[in-house]
């Protein structure tokens, strides 16, 4: 991949910088070579991706989440992607409420694994880039070089006004985040010290060390869809993950977004999707068990979601207010459901990756038990289809 971030490994370093920095392709494996890269989502927040009462065995422990991502880990799954959540959405769930803080939460996984890339899901208002760019470097040597970064502008009103300010428009938001991005790139390749004078921002003889485990800088996500996400993540990030309604849509988005990134900004961008797999035995046990999911759906909480969005908040869920795919935030907050036998399991993340997705990180209605079943199951399947090896 192209990066805005030059590597000089020859180049001279102050003693505080001598930790090993090494080629991100060789420690992270997001950017392996595996044609439909796979993921878990939401593994650290109560309920996960489904607001539901529907029976599972999932909770959101640190033994729970753990034992996830052990078997995520062996299984060679390429990545761990939390929810950020400081704020529950109400609702007989209080969907996503009891949620692991996840800095700290990727800590402790990435001492815990060894070869799966672990992120950390950063609402960008909520910590100032001195701070987020230490931790994150904290991380990424802990883990060897196998940390990333999710980055979200904070949509949730609600969440943002927790902290004391007022919620920013949808467009500022995008600038926000420019600039604190622009900030801990800086943090993470600038020698010595440095003054830093923004809009939003400003520090007088600003230093961080030590610098990045993986070099050029740690693995990106954004999953903004809207017209400034698209422009935020052509720019910024290594890897865009899009909630959309129709196989049609993700082969026009990813097109259109892929172009972006290399005319306007000489990069290459990945398009990843996220949603919940349910597989099973028969075609009629999936969709029984997907439909259970609705049936016992909390949508109270479901409707706080869509309202928020629905109000501008975030444009990534714009086609939520068609009342069609208003289900899909209960059963895998709005991302695109796989449903069915292994086989045909494997066929939709075909047509997914067909549609330009490079990967998927998915949610499940009871992960622990159902990754030994994916892995028993859907995993030889996608290896004969070419989609792993």
């Amino acid at each position: 991949m192209t990066d805005t971030l030059e590597y000089n490994p020859t180049a001279p370093r102050p003693i505080e910088e001598t930790a090993p920095l090494v080629d991100r392709n060789t420690t992270n494996p997001m950017f392996n070579d595996q044609k439909m890269k796979l993921g878990l989502f939401g593994t650290n927040c109560s309920y996960g991706l489904i607001m539901s009462h529907a029976p599972t065995s999932y909770e959101a422990t640190w033994k729970h989440t753990l034992e996830i991502a052990k078997r995520a880990d062996a299984l060679g799954f390429e990545a761990l992607v939390p929810v950020a959540r400081w704020k529950g959405f109400g609702g007989t769930t209080n969907f996503n409420g009891n949620c692991f803080e996840t800095y700290s939460w990727a800590a402790g996984l990435a001492q815990a694994t060894e070869n799966i890339a672990i992120f950390a899901t950063s609402h960008l208002p909520t910590v100032h880039p001195i701070v987020a760019a230490k931790a994150a470097v904290t991380i990424d040597h802990i883990s060897g070089g196998r940390f990333g970064l999710n980055l979200v502008m904070g949509w949730v009103t609600p969440e943002m006004e927790m902290f004391g300010g007022a919620q920013r428009q949808h467009d500022e938001r995008y600038a926000f985040g420019q600039e604190w991005i622009d900030y801990v790139n800086k943090l993470w390749s600038e020698p010595g010290s440095f003054d830093f004078e923004g809009k939003y921002f400003q520090g007088d003889g600003v230093e961080s060390y030590p610098k990045p485990y993986q070099a050029p800088r740690p693995a990106m996500i954004n999953a903004g869809n809207s017209k400034n996400g698209i422009e935020f993540s052509a720019r910024n990030v290594d890897f865009n993950f899009a909630s959309l309604d129709t196989l049609e849509n993700m082969k026009a988005y990813t097109a259109a977004l892929v172009d972006k990134a290399k005319a306007d900004y000489q990069r290459t961008i990945s398009p990843m999707t996220y949603g919940l797999v349910v597989c099973r035995d028969t075609e009629k046990e999936a969709k029984a068990d997907f439909q259970r999911v609705l049936d016992d759906g909390d949508w109270g909480a479901a409707g706080n979601v869509i309202k928020i969005a629905g109000s501008g908040a975030s444009q990534s869920f714009d086609h939520a207010a068609k009342k069609e795919f208003q289900g899909r935030f209960i059963a895998g907050w709005g991302g695109y459901p796989v449903v069915g036998t292994p086989e045909q399991c494997v066929d939709q993340i075909q047509q997914l990756n067909d549609a330009g997705m490079n990967g998927m990180i998915m949610g499940m209605i009871d992960y622990n038990e159902e990754m030994k079943y994916f892995g028993e199951n859907v995993m030889p399947l996608l290896k004969q289809s070419g989609l792993r090896h």
